[in-house]
């Protein structure tokens, strides 16, 4: 089903400015632009756009380092200045990655902004009736008390908040275009509940109706802007690019070092893992009840290292209470999710980390404080054991401080 051609009307600036991807924020920015006599030179290089541009560089860097996407908080979108700031930074950060001309980039980055849309459409129930309608062709709002819920343009701010009370459910065209690119058993379809050409996006305890909602409309969020940037990348001509070449580099060394860093992990053999990795498996295997932080720390740690998902649940065969489908289905959403793994602190107060001091060197250094740095250090030792067959783990693990 495709998105619809006539999205809803949305005219209040701090709903434009906080979603500026929207269709209907195009001609707003368009009007502030000429109304401040902001043209590219002022956005590229003149002193009234340098916040835009700081927040913009933050926008960039957070698509590359952050598995949360780009962070919620930026400027304050409740003053002209701050909706300028957030409005622009958005444009500056999308002639940035077309001047990259790298798919990959721009695919990166659309993904980060439309996370970050989601955690702010989870908490925004004034604003996700409209930002859905702009997104999703058939979509319907099921009252608490049976109501059927027809649209939020023109309610009170009372009405829509209680409509946010009740069930969404979206067309099964839509659902079955969106879905395939979404990770979990909850997401198939012969697990829905579809009435009449409807699937129903039922509440859970711990999964909101809306936030099913929001998490469906990351995916059409990222796809649009993902394609705007892609035809915008055939008007950025030759002097575009050299005026941007210094934060298309930036942007372009951030990625090859989380490569480099990914792939180095990535590599890492089964005796490069930390004891308390180590530690979980074997309690497993010998049938010890882990508790929850050590298997979501477990989890974690096999998505970071990209063990296959299969070789994941099969750690988990020998806990008393393993089940399959509850296994695999909790594994994927770590996964698809990418939790980062906890540091060794956490994994201490938790009861989790096996090692005492004096029993192993490396655990011992003082810049020790995450499993992760336990692995780089053990591959460093390697490669230098490699060179010189003379050298001691112990100077390996202190020269590993410097690549921590």
């Amino acid at each position: 089903m495709p998105v619809p051609t006539t999205p809803p009307s949305i005219v209040d600036e701090v709903t434009l400015a906080r979603y500026p991807f929207l269709p209907q924020a195009s001609l707003w920015i368009r009007d502030m632009a000429i109304r401040h006599s902001i043209d590219l030179n002022e956005l590229l290089e003149g002193s009234w756009m340098e916040q835009a541009r700081q927040r913009a560089r933050i926008r960039l860097i957070d698509s590359i380092q952050s598995k949360e996407g780009v962070q919620v908080v930026g400027g304050d979108i409740h003053t002209e200045e701050g909706r300028l700031v957030e409005a622009f930074s958005f444009y500056y950060a999308r002639l940035v990655m077309c001047a990259s001309e790298d798919e990959r980039l721009i695919a990166r980055w659309a993904q980060a902004e439309a996370a970050r849309a989601e955690q702010l459409l989870i908490q925004d129930a004034n604003n996700l009736p409209a930002v859905a309608r702009t997104y999703i062709s058939q979509l319907d709002h099921l009252e608490t008390q049976g109501v059927a819920y027809g649209g939020a343009v023109g309610m009170s701010m009372q009405q829509r908040r209680q409509n946010t009370s009740g069930e969404w459910r979206i067309g099964l065209s839509d659902f079955i275009e969106i879905c395939p690119k979404i990770t979990g058993q909850r997401w198939r379809l012969p697990n829905v509940d579809v009435e009449k050409g409807w699937v129903k996006l039922h509440e859970e305890r711990q999964y909101a109706s809306s936030a099913k909602l929001a998490r469906l409309l990351r995916e059409r969020i990222k796809a649009g802007i993902e394609q705007e940037a892609l035809e915008k990348m055939a008007e950025v001509n030759t002097d575009l690019a050299v005026r941007l070449a210094e934060p298309v580099g930036m942007v372009r060394n951030l990625m090859a070092n989380k490569a480099s860093e990914a792939i180095a992990l990535v590599g890492a053999e089964e005796s490069d893992w930390p004891p308390c990795m180590q530690k979980i498996i074997a309690d497993l295997s010998a049938g010890v009840n882990v508790n929850h932080f050590g298997r979501l720390f477990l989890a974690s740690m096999s998505a970071t290292l990209a063990l296959p998902q299969e070789a994941c649940v099969g750690f988990f065969r020998g806990a008393p209470d393993f089940s399959e489908g509850t296994t695999t289905y909790q594994v994927q959403h770590v996964y698809q999710h990418e939790y980062t793994p906890a540091g060794c602190g956490k994994l201490k107060v938790n009861h989790n980390c096996p090692v005492l001091p004096g029993d192993n060197r490396t655990c011992d250094q003082h810049w020790m404080d995450h499993p992760l740095k336990y692995i780089r250090a053990t591959q460093r030792w390697k490669r230098l054991t490699e060179r010189s067959p003379s050298s001691e783990p112990q100077k390996a693990a202190e020269g590993a401080e410097s690549e921590s």
